[in-house]
């Protein structure tokens, strides 16, 4: 009887030693557009199974439990797994955590699991698996207008979400946005998405229109243009319809992705490129104008160089004039009139030089030059401004043969060389006046008294200040948002460094006057905010500014986009300022 119950002892010890909990997935590598298999299984049955939370991960079926048991040769076999269907909402390297199960009374967990998600690939049906997609019903497609643009040559992306008449559409979620490394890049607002009709390998199928946008290479040879990926929400017919006809539908969910795209950018020639060629491509007109050329000295003229037409705008800089030295120059303001539609950027930019004459004279300024590219004829131009005198009509001359030197003495102007003496003094008398009964000395006697009113009221708005901890946070948001401003205004040479300092100035802008917390702030929970206090113009100028910063310190920027954007900044929160109360 005794080895009997040893027996059963060890045997029970043996099994209780062997319990195994484990997490185990159908791909360790999948692209954003896939879905992942977990399943977590367990010799033993246990209770209390507790999931993981599955950051980075949307759970699209689950949890769906088996239970098999079986018997072998006398051996006994059990297998009890929990399994999920999940689809990733982000690249990169995802942790799926532990889970947690209670099994004889004792805690086991999983050890975690990484998951490397990629960009979205495409899909191959897998026979025999049952989906869960529409995958015949929707397409996404990227339109390119030019796979072999020029270098600085706008090109159109459209993007089109195809779906079939049959099928109905409720949601759709951006899942991954591209990058466009190694171009400029213009979204294209979409102010209402419209349902056109049209044609997809040769079938009919409706339309949208989600994402326009305009690219400018920055550099030669083969770029990738990287996908977009959407989460769907759709709703699927079936053979079952109601008692009054209707067909019945089930909802059903889809990730779609337009696959990566390859341009082949070419080279500007280098022949016949002019030696003051700053990188303009497209097709400009050329002026320099002065606002006056008649004036005297001291007075002050504004000097316009300004490019017009259709090109890459913002991505050039403007020559600079040369002045005689007699006409003192100022740093120039620089404007910019520029739209994007989507066939790439059009308007205006000049630079206002202002000119301030130091004598009297004719002064030349010289002709400017302005060369670019244009893709149109494969060639380049150059156009170049008229000579443009200014005459000074009054004012000290400029002297031609006599320059003043070191030891030349300089005339005094004065008839009277010894003006400089003083012959008149203000003497005061030695005997003075005592101090004590003085007006003074009844002044200084009193002041104390005079001072206790106004420390007391000091002491009293300083403890009402203290206990105001929610307008010292907002002052405190506020400094702050005016200190990474001007942060960043001085690095805008560095262009990770100023996009950091200007979103940081954004976010301590919002905390200040909308006394909402940096963890409150979603994109529409800040929009919903702002439009009940603000206009509707100032606040997507403002969400577009956040866009900005979001993806600039990621993807090639201009120093004038870069100047662009922190002027563009300073008008939008002033103006925030004044609507907000």
């Amino acid at each position: 009887m005794k080895r009997f119950l040893i027996y059963i002892i060890l045997c029970f010890q043996a099994t209780f030693a062997q319990v195994e909990f484990e997490a185990k997935v159908s791909k360790e590598r999948l692209g954003l557009n896939e879905r992942l298999r977990v399943d977590f299984t367990m010799n033993a049955d246990g209770d209390n199974f507790i999931p993981p939370a599955f950051d980075g991960f949307r759970v699209v079926a689950g949890p769906s439990q088996q239970v098999s048991q079986s018997w072998i040769n006398g051996k006994s076999s059990f297998r009890k797994a929990y399994s999920y269907y999940l689809m990733p909402t982000q690249r990169g390297v995802v942790t799926i955590k532990q889970a947690q199960v209670e099994i004889n009374g004792q805690i086991y967990k999983t050890t975690p699991v990484k998951i490397t998600v990629t960009a979205p690939v495409e899909q191959q049906r897998e026979g025999g698996e049952a989906q869960i997609s529409a995958d015949d019903a929707l397409h996404l497609v990227a339109e390119v207008s030019k796979v072999n643009p020029y270098l600085n040559e706008p090109i159109t992306v459209v993007y089109k979400l195809y779906f079939s008449y049959d099928i109905g559409i409720n949601n759709w979620r951006e899942l991954d946005k591209p990058k466009y490394n190694d171009f400029w890049s213009q979204n294209i607002d979409i102010k209402q998405l419209q349902v056109e009709e049209g044609r997809y390998n040769g079938q009919r199928y409706r339309f949208v229109v989600l994402r326009k946008t305009v690219l400018y290479p920055q550099k030669s040879g083969k770029l990738t243009i990287e996908p977009l990926s959407l989460d769907i929400d759709v709703e699927l017919p079936t053979n079952r319809r109601t008692i009054f006809g209707q067909v019945i539908s089930v909802p059903d969910n889809k990730r779609v992705s337009a696959g990566a795209r390859t341009i082949n950018v070419k080279p500007l020639p280098e022949a016949g490129k002019p030696a003051d060629f700053s990188g303009a491509v497209g097709n400009f007109d050329f002026v320099v104008k002065p606002g006056k050329t008649m004036l005297n000295a001291g007075e002050s003229l504004e000097l316009v160089v300004k490019v017009s037409g259709k090109g890459n705008l913002k991505l050039f800089n403007l020559p600079k004039p040369v002045v005689p030295a007699a006409l003192e120059m100022y740093e120039p303001v620089h404007k910019e009139n520029v739209s994007t539609p989507l066939t790439g950027m059009t308007g205006s930019i000049s630079d206002t030089y202002t000119l301030i004459p130091q004598a009297q004279g004719k002064f030349p300024i010289k002709p400017l030059s302005f060369s670019f590219f244009d893709p149109a004829s494969g060639k380049y131009k150059t156009i170049t401004s008229e000579k443009i005198l200014i005459n000074v009509l009054d004012g000290p001359a400029v002297a031609k043969n006599q320059q003043p030197t070191e030891h030349e003495k300089k005339p005094i102007a004065s008839k009277s060389p010894f003006k400089f003496i003083k012959l008149e003094t203000q003497l005061k008398p030695v005997a003075t006046r005592s101090f004590f009964g003085s007006s003074w000395h009844y002044v200084l006697t009193l002041l104390p008294f005079l001072a206790i009113p106004v420390l007391i009221a000091f002491r009293r708005r300083k403890e009402a200040a203290d206990r105001d901890i929610a307008g010292r946070r907002i002052k405190t948001s506020d400094r702050l948002a005016r200190k990474y401003l001007y942060e960043a205004k001085v690095s805008m040479d560095d262009k990770e460094r100023f996009y950091v300092n200007l979103e940081r100035s954004l976010h301590n802008f919002l905390k200040a006057r909308l006394k909402i917390e940096t963890s409150e702030m979603s994109k529409d929970r800040i929009r919903e905010i702002l439009l009940e206090k603000a206009e509707a113009g100032s606040v997507d100028r403002f969400m577009t500014l956040m866009e900005n910063c979001e993806f600039a310190r990621y993807a090639p920027s201009t120093p004038t986009a870069i100047e662009s954007d922190y002027e563009k900044a300073v008008k939008t929160v002033t103006e925030l300022e004044k609507q907000i109360k």
